[in-house]
Formats: structure tokens, sequence, C-alpha cells
């Protein structure tokens, strides 16, 4: 007998380390649809206190491993967005620079010698904690969240590896500090450029592709529960067609939920040609793939819309 998710989260929180399909439940009763491999990984996570590297196309749901994990285990979230140009202060901390010069300016007459004063204003109170920092001086252990770690540059990944290998920072003002409970840490790439070997070799690793046909409908169920079954199951069958076609942008699990919320919003119960033209943006967001799809007769997006159109009325 499976767990209830209110069972399968008591049993995380308590411990002693939860199995594969308390995990599964657990992530269902947080509206996310985690198969068999994912609650694996996330298993190996908690009992080996190593970071998670997770690959796959944009919207597929790996982002949302690491909110979901934090809800599950009742911790919190921290997030790190990676971009190009993110260096180790902004990831890590930076002093309050407006802070520290007020406190120069009304400590001007108070007679504390200058090196008293350089002390203070070079203490705690004037840390500002960036993402990193503050997942490691967390009493309970937080998930940290290392979002498109493609998208930095190597000189950072590279320092990055240093921070997860000690998970302790050396501030030359104030000393080392060490992680009071290691975070579980999770990192996403959308593979923009190649990860090193040495990142790859220090994490766990798990790739999430575009879910088949009858997971897709389950997501759907799972985040949206009142659709209507057959239109849920008309959606998959549309996306996974689409995603089978040359598109620069194929459509993710995101823009399927986002697509399904337009049309229950809209009162659809089923797909045909007009709301599937009044909607297209929900789910073609590049202009090459739009004039692809609309060029025409349209063939792509019929050829689409009559494989959706052939599922069985009754969702079976």
């Amino acid at each position: 007998m499976r767990p209830t998710g209110d069972e399968a989260r008591e049993r995380i929180a308590a411990g002693p380390l939860p199995d594969a399909e308390s995990i599964q439940a657990a992530f269902r009763a947080h509206g996310y649809v985690a198969d068999r491999a994912v609650a694996t990984a996330l298993r190996l996570v908690l009992a080996l206190e190593k970071p998670l590297l997770v690959e796959g196309p944009a919207g597929v749901g790996k982002t949302e491993i690491a909110k979901v994990l934090a809800g599950v285990l009742g911790t919190r979230l921290i997030r790190l967005q990676c971009y190009e140009g993110l260096d180790a202060s902004t990831a890590l901390y930076e002093w309050n620079y407006p802070k520290q010069m007020l406190h120069i300016r009304l400590t001007e007459q108070s007679g504390e010698p200058a090196e008293a004063r350089e002390a203070e204003i070079f203490s705690e109170p004037f840390l500002l904690r960036r993402p990193l920092l503050e997942a490691i001086t967390q009493e309970r252990a937080p998930v940290l969240l290392v979002d498109e770690i493609d998208r930095a540059d190597e000189e950072f990944e590279a320092f990055l590896l240093e921070v997860l290998a000690e998970f302790q920072v050396t501030i030359p003002e104030i000393g080392t500090i060490r992680a009071q409970a290691r975070p579980y840490v999770i990192l996403t790439s959308n593979r923009t450029r190649e990860l090193s070997d040495a990142l790859r070799r220090r994490c766990l690793y798990l790739w999430i592709p575009y879910p088949d046909f009858e997971k897709e409908v389950r997501i759907l169920e799972a985040r949206l529960p009142g659709i209507d079954r057959r239109l849920a199951r008309q959606i998959a069958r549309f996306v996974e067609r689409l995603r089978r076609l040359s598109l620069n942008k194929a459509p993710g699990v995101a823009e399927s939920l986002d697509w399904a919320r337009a049309l229950v919003a809209l009162h659809r119960d089923g797909l045909d040609e007009t709301v599937v033209d009044q909607t297209l943006g929900c789910i073609v967001k590049d202009r090459e793939d739009w004039e692809l799809l609309t060029a025409g007769a349209a063939e792509p997006l019929k050829g689409a819309l009559q494989e959706a159109l052939a599922e069985e009325p009754d969702g079976r």
C-alpha cells in the first residue's frame, strides 16, 4: 500500500532515510510527478549529502525539484540564479558600504581608536550574506538551488567547486565560517555550455527528458486538479507532436501547464483550430517556430491537432 502524502512527509521529516516510494508520494502531494529515477536520486542526495546535477531541456521541471524538496523537508529554499559575469562576491558576501559609511560618520567624535572603529565596521552586523554564505550559516540544513549553472563563467564554476568541497568560507576580517548543517544542493543546467569534468565528478547526476504522453497527462492533472481529462490528454498529445518537429524552442512542461491554465480559464474542454490559433503563444515562444507552424496551410499545426483529436472521447 502506497503511503499518502501526509504520511510520506512525516516519514521523511522524522527519519530515518526515506525510501523512494515515500519520496514519490510526498512529491505527488506537492503536485510534482516524480518517477523512480528522480526519487532515487533525491534519496541518494539525502543519504550521501552530495550535490545533485540535474540536466535536461528547458521547462521540464528541473528547478521545481529543489522547490518541492524544500517543501517536503520543511526547510528553507535558498536560490542562487546564475548568469554570465556572476562573481564570488555576488554569490558569497559583500560589505554593507552605506551602513559602514554612516557608522563612521556617527562615531567620528566618539574618541574610539581608529583600529577599534575599523574592526567594528568589518564585523557581522555589517555583512551582507549572499546565497552561498546564507546556505552555509543556517542552523537547519536548507536546500541550496544553484540554478542554470551553465550560464555562469568557468571561473565561477571553479570557485563554486571549492565551496562545495568543504562547505566553509574564509572572510579575512572575520575568519573561517563552517557549515553548521550541510545544505542539500541541487544544480540545474540547460546545457548551453559544457560543464567541467571536475564539477560533474563532485555531483550525483540526473537527466530529465521531456515526459512521455502518459506522464505529461499525470503532470497536468496533478497541477490542475479540476482539468477535464479529455482536454489534458489532447494537450499532452498535441505538445508531444510539436516536440517531434525541428523547432528552435520546443515547448516544455512549463508551456504545457501555461496552455492548460489558459484553456481552463477560457472554459474550454477540448481543442479545435480556433482555440489553437488564439492561444498558440502559450506554447510557441520563438518567431521562427511561429512562422514555421503558421506559414501557408499551417500543415504542422493541423497534423498535431488531428493527432490530438484522435484521442477517444472518454479519455481512455
